[in-house]
């Protein structure tokens, strides 16, 4: 139990239904839904979408969608990749030929957004409300307004040279050229527009007609490639999940093109050594290692599954993990495997929400919607109000990798949600947000809670590290003389330039017949149950 004389925050428990976002509107949202009889995908999808509104650097309907979902009595959960593919015209050698790079604020990093089709898929699979009624509180705060939230503020005050180059994101985000301060009442009229088409039409009010012009029109007018059959031919896909065994548990990811498949690889290597028993200095160590290994394939590996084999089943052989456990020395530091056109590490850690639902029934959600980075693109369609992610830098143009950029295909993608089961039942719905972290947070997460033996909430509070792009970042808050003791093994250490990521978690205590919710700190997170 926590130290209740220093600040905090508990887990909340609840007999029947819990619902874990980063935004105290979303979660309020998925709570009315619930306790009006909607079951766990109908929450899910009004949260987001009220998110989609209150929280726009961070997600949108600009943007795209995984998620995991457990129906109650599923033996495994099922899955749903709801990112967008690039369009038909997309050649690599198109981009090369013309030394066109695939810059954040450029049109060719806008992938087509996947997130409307992948709320109606979810909702025609497994709700029981339509679309147009769980979009409602969304229309709502986007026609009265919202208030900003503190979280949501600081984000916002970093992201205004993004949005001040595109005019209507300008005319949208800001006020006389700035940021909102907390507590600033937005609202966003044409947004609010075009969800009442979205509740009107279903996903075709906005792939198709008005809305899909206007986006077309204005990527078009910036040099992009788009078409409206692009649009118009826009489908998420139910996958099968990859998953391993962890201590007895069994963790679900979605395959690539996400990178859950790293989670996977990297817990597989963390099963040779007693976690519980390591000083935090051997455990950070020890990340760093796991993760670089599990990163460097992904780097070199991961891709649209579609348009390129990823071995799956060698990564997650007996054969991977006893070569990247091999590759481990607990005494020095790998020299690590930089590979070209990775990403900014300053951008990794931001933009993305993520959410846990659990039903009175015990179906559960794990759902995640991004536009990337912090206000994607930048880029906003002037009539529709849609601001559009840029998913797309995921991509290379290096036409002998999987995941050099192509037609209709997806990039790699960062967003993961995950499910952790147990002797066929649901045990968890979790998540971690922040962009290429996401793989290690879940690893960070899963190991606080089961090999250390922490809440749910202090798993989520625990110091955060991560190992990518040449060296360690760290956030505050690790015990004296690790710092010291990563560097004399030959570490690069880096002070966390802020929070690194968020995240949510519901886990089910079917012993003790209740549900603990927890939601991460370092954002304006909120965890409600009853």
């Amino acid at each position: 139990m926590r130290d209740f004389s220093t600040p905090g925050r508990s887990p909340v428990y609840a007999a029947n239904a819990a619902v874990a976002t980063s935004h105290p509107l979303s979660t309020l949202a998925a709570i009315e839904v619930l306790r009006s009889g909607g079951n766990a995908v109908d929450a899910g999808i009004a949260a987001v979408a009220v998110q989609c509104v209150v929280d726009p650097l961070m997600t949108g309907i600009g943007g795209d969608c995984f998620a995991l979902y457990a129906p109650k009595g599923a033996r495994a959960p099922i899955a749903l990749n709801g990112s967008g593919r690039s369009p038909a015209a997309a050649h690599d050698a198109w981009y090369l030929e013309r030394g066109i790079a695939l810059a954040p604020t450029s049109p060719h990093a806008v992938t087509v957004p996947g997130a409307v089709a992948a709320w109606a898929k979810l909702l025609d699979d497994h709700g029981t409300r339509s679309l147009g009624e769980l979009l409602q509180p969304a229309i709502r705060y986007a026609e009265d307004g919202y208030p900003v939230q503190p979280r949501v503020a600081l984000d916002w005050s970093r992201s205004v040279e993004r949005v001040a180059g595109d005019p209507a994101s300008a005319a949208t985000y800001l006020i006389d050229g700035r940021a909102p301060g907390v507590g600033t009442i937005m609202r966003h009229p044409k947004l609010a527009a075009t969800l009442a088409r979205i509740a009107e039409h279903g996903p075709r009010g906005f792939y198709e007609g008005p809305v899909a012009e206007d986006i077309v029109a204005r990527l078009r007018d910036l040099g992009g490639l788009h078409t409206l059959d692009d649009f118009a031919t826009a489908a998420p896909e139910i996958v099968t999940p990859v998953t391993t065994r962890y201590r007895g548990y069994d963790v679900y990811e979605c395959p690539p093109s996400g990178q859950g498949l790293a989670v996977l690889m990297m817990l597989n290597v963390l099963t040779h050594h007693d976690v519980a028993r390591l000083s935090e200095l051997d455990r950070v160590h020890l990340f760093a290692e796991a993760c670089k290994q599990a990163y460097h394939h992904r780097d070199a590996l991961f891709a649209d599954p579609v348009l390129n084999r990823v071995p799956v089943e060698h990564l997650l052989s007996e054969a991977w993990r006893a070569s990247a456990h091999g590759a481990i020395d607990m005494g020095r530091a790998q020299e690590p495997v930089i590979w070209p056109e990775l990403p900014n590490p300053e951008h990794v850690h931001k933009d993305t929400v993520y959410l846990s639902v659990v039903d009175r029934d015990g179906n559960a959600l794990s759902l995640i919607n991004s536009i990337f980075q912090g206000f994607g693109s930048g880029i906003t369609a002037p009539e529709s109000g849609v601001l559009l992610h840029n998913r797309g830098l995921s991509f290379r143009i290096d036409p002998g990798h999987p995941n050099t950029i192509g037609p209709r295909k997806r990039p790699m993608h960062t967003i993961i949600p995950g499910m952790l089961m147990r002797d066929g039942e649901t045990v968890a719905p979790f998540g971690v947000m922040g962009g290429h972290y996401q793989a290690m947070g879940h690893v960070e997460l899963l190991t606080g809670i089961i090999d250390r033996g922490l809440d749910v909430q202090e798993a989520l509070d625990a110091p955060r590290s991560f190992a990518y792009g040449g060296g360690v970042e760290m956030e505050p808050g690790f015990g004296e003389g690790v710092v010291a003791g990563l560097q004399a093994r030959g570490h690069r250490t880096i002070p966390a330039s802020g929070p690194i990521g968020g995240g949510q978690i519901i886990w089910i205590d079917r012993k003790a017949g209740v549900l603990a919710a927890g939601s991460d700190p370092r954002k304006d997170g909120s965890a409600l149950g009853y």
